[in-house]
C-alpha cells in the first residue's frame, strides 16, 4: 500500500511538471511516505509538497493543494487533507482496505515476503561456540538472533547460507584435552595434580567416561571411537571435541536451529588458508617486522594501533585465522557476510576488517557486517540463577529449554534489540497468562480456530469468499486498527531485514495480537447471521495468517489449539 501511494504521488509530481507548475527538468525529490504516529491523522502522510515548494517558488500549502489536484484518480484514496505547514494526510477508502484483506488471504504464507534481495547470497554466521562445553544462555541468544536474521533475510529474497565456525584449534582445545585426560586418570577438583585452569563442570567427567568406555560418536559423517587409553593425548583431544560437538548439535536441534555449513578453524591451517592470507598481506606491503614479530599496518585502515600477526615464537595471534576465514567467505561468493557475536568480541572487529582491507582483493569497507548481543541475566523467583547442575559455572541453553520449552526460550531471547541487556524471567516464560507475550501471541493465533471448532459443534458454517465480499466497517476504530496492523506486515518484514533486527517482528506480533484481542472481545463470532459471521471470521483468519507468518520468522510454533478460560468459563481456543 505504501509503495502504491508513492507511485501515485510521483505521477502527481509528473503532472505538475506537465502543467508548468514545476520546472520540466526538476528531478523527483526524495520525499517520505510514512504512517502517522497518531492514527487519527490518517493512514499515511507525506512531506512531498514541502520538498517541492522552493523549486515551485510557492508556499508549501499552496503547492500541497496543487499536488492534491494533480493526483490521478484512484479508488483506493478516500480523502486527502493538508496539515500543518504543508503535509498531506491520506485516508484510504473502503475499497483499499477490502483489497488489503483479500491480499492477505490470497498470498497466504507468502504475504509479507519480497524479492528485494534478488537471490543474492548472504552468509549468516552465528553461535560459533568453542567445542569445549555445553552451550550457555549467551550462545542461545546468539542462536536465536542469528537464526531469525537468516529467516528474515530469506523472507526478503536473499539466498541465505547459515554457518557455524568451530574454534577447534588453540588454547581452549588444549585445556579441554588436559581436563578430559585428568578426569580419565581419575582426578577431579581438589585432587593433587588438578589445575584450577581445567574445566570444572561435571560434563568433563561424562566425556572421560565415554572415552574410557570406548563409546562411538558420530559427527559430520565420521565416527570417532574412544581409544580407552588415558595417556593418548591426541585421541583424547579428537574424541572430546567430537563428543562436545555432538552435544552442541543436539542442543541446537532441540532449539530448532540448523546450519548449511560447518567450518573448522583447524581446516584453515590444514588447507594452508592462514598462510595464504599472510602471504597476500605481505605481498601487498601492509606488514612489517619488528622485535622478531610480524605486524599488520592496521592503523592504515582505521584501527587505533598496529597489530601483531605472527609472534616471535612463530605462532599466529587469534585475529589472523579470523581474517583468513572471512577471506574464504568472500571467495565463496558471499555478497553479504553477517556475523552475530557477543559484545565482548567488539575489540577484535576493527583488526579483522583492517586485515580484509589490506588484502586489496575488492572487499567493500562495510564487509562483513556485525550484530553484537549483550549478556543475558536469568531470573527465577526474583533471584538470579547463575549456575547449572551439569555445567557448573553457568546456565545452559538446555536448562532453559527443559524448564520453559523451545518456543518461550526463542521468543524471550529474540524479543529485545540485540545490543540491549536482557533479563530472562523463567517464571514469566513458563506462565500461561496474558502477561507472557509468546503465550499471548500463540493464543491469539489459536482463537479463530477455536471459534471454528465451536461453530462446527453448533452446525454453523464458514464461507471465506462470502466473508471477503462483505463491506468492511472502516468507521469502527477497532476494525480499522486491525486492518492497519495487517497492512503494516510487509513493511515490518522489509525493515527488520534492513536493520538486521528480528526483535521488530516480535514487537509487531504483540501489537497485532492486542488489536485482534480488542476486536475479538468487542464482537460475537458465533452468530446466526451468516453474513456477519463470515465477515468476522474472514478478518480473524487474516490475523491468524499473519501471526503464523510472523511466528515462522521467529522459529516459534503456531498452535491451532490452546486452552484458556474466558470469564464465562468457556474454552476460548
Amino acid at each position: 500500500m505504501k509503495s502504491q501511494l508513492r507511485a501515485l504521488i510521483e505521477q502527481g509530481i509528473a503532472n505538475l511538471r506537465a502543467q508548468g507548475i514545476l520546472p520540466a527538468d526538476l528531478a523527483t525529490p526524495d520525499f517520505v511516505v510514512e504512517r502517522p504516529k497518531d492514527r487519527s491523522h490518517g493512514d499515511f502522510a507525506t512531506n512531498a509538497a514541502m520538498t517541492l515548494a522552493r523549486p515551485a517558488k510557492s508556499n508549501p500549502r499552496a503547492i500541497a493543494q496543487a499536488l492534491i489536484d494533480a493526483l490521478p484518480q484512484n479508488d483506493g484514496i478516500g480523502a486527502v487533507e493538508i496539515a500543518g505547514p504543508g503535509f498531506l494526510n491520506f485516508r484510504l477508502s473502503q475499497n483499499a482496505w477490502q483489497r488489503q484483506l483479500r491480499a492477505v488471504h490470497a498470498e497466504g504464507a507468502r504475504y509479507g515476503r519480497n524479492a528485494s534481495g534478488g537471490g543474492r547470497v548472504a552468509g549468516v554466521e552465528y553461535v560459533s561456540a568453542n567445542p569445549t562445553g555445553p552451550l550457555h544462555v549467551g550462545h542461545g541468544r546468539a542462536a536465536a538472533i542469528g537464526d531469525c536474521i537468516a529467516r528474515v533475510l530469506d523472507a526478503n529474497g536473499w539466498a541465505v547460507k547459515r554457518e557455524f565456525y568451530y574454534n577447534d584449534a588453540g588454547v581452549q582445545i588444549e585445556n579441554l584435552t588436559k581436563s578430559t585426560q585428568a578426569r580419565a586418570r581419575g582426578l577431579g577438583p581438589g585432587s593433587e595434580g588438578w589445575s584450577e585452569d581445567f574445566y570444572q563442570g561435571h560434563y568433563i567427567a561424562d566425556v572421560a567416561k565415554a572415552y574410557l568406555d570406548g563409546a562411538s560418536i558420530e559427527v559430520d559423517g565420521q565416527v570417532i571411537t574412544g581409544a580407552r587409553d588415558p595417556e593418548n593425548t591426541d585421541e583424547i583431544r579428537r574424541f572430546a571435541v567430537a563428543y562436545l560437538r555432538r552435544e552442541q548439535n543436539l542442543d541446537l536441534e532441540a532449539f530448532r536451529v540448523s546450519f548449511d555449513v560447518y567450518y573448522l578453524e583447524s581446516s584453515l591451517y590444514r588447507d594452508g588458508k592462514v598462510e595464504e592470507a599472510v602471504r597476500e598481506l605481505i605481498a601487498h606491503g601492509h606488514t612489517y617486522e619488528e622485535g622478531g614479530a610480524l605486524w599488520l599496518k592496521s592503523t592504515d585502515f582505521g584501527d587505533d594501533k598496529d597489530r601483531v600477526m605472527r609472534k616471535s615464537d612463530g605462532t599466529y595471534t587469534y585475529f589472523v585465522p579470523d581474517v583468513a576465514y572471512h577471506l574464504t567467505k568472500w571467495q565463496r561468493g558471499y555478497e553479504r557476510a553477517i556475523t552475530e557475536l557477543g559484545a565482548d568480541h567488539h575489540g577484535s572487529l576493527a583488526r579483522v576488517k583492517a586485515g580484509l582491507q589490506a588484502l586489496d582483493c575488492g572487499i567493500p569497507q562495510d564487509w562483513p557486517e556485525y550484530v553484537l548481543h549483550q549478556m543475558v541475566t536469568v531470573m527465577r523467583g526474583g533471584e538470579e540463577v547463575k549456575i547449572s547442575k551439569r555445567a557448573g559455572s553457568y546456565v545452559t541453553l538446555r536448562d532453559l529449554i527443559d524448564e520453559t520449552g523451545a518456543d518461550a526460550v526463542r521468543w524471550f531471547l529474540i524479543a529485545r534489540k540485540p545490543d540491549s541487556q536482557l533479563v530472562f524471567d523463567i517464571d514469566l516464560a513458563r506462565s500461561q497468562s496474558l502477561d507472557n507475550p509468546v503465550y499471548y501471541v500463540q493464543l491469539s493465533h489459536a482463537r479463530t480456530f477455536g471459534v471454528v471448532r465451536k461453530m462446527a459443534e453448533r452446525g454453523l458454517s464458514f464461507d471465506l469468499d462470502a466473508g471477503l465480499s462483505q463491506p468492511i466497517d472502516i468507521a469502527d476504530p477497532i476494525v480499522r486498527d486491525v486492518l492497519i496492523d495487517l497492512s503494516r506486515w510487509p513493511e515490518i518484514v522489509e525493515q527488520a531485514g534492513v536493520d538486521l533486527e528480528p526483535h521488530q517482528i516480535a514487537t509487531y506480533l504483540v501489537e497485532l495480537a492486542q488489536a485482534f484481542q480488542r476486536y475479538y472481545n468487542a464482537n460475537i463470532f458465533l452468530v446466526d447471521d451468516a453474513d456477519t459471521r463470515n465477515a468476522r471470521l474472514a478478518l480473524g483468519f487474516a490475523v491468524q495468517r499473519v501471526l503464523a507468518n510472523g511466528l515462522e520468522l521467529l522459529g516459534v510454533s503456531a498452535p491451532e489449539e490452546m486452552f484458556f478460560a474466558d470469564t464465562d468459563g468457556a474454552e476460548a481456543a
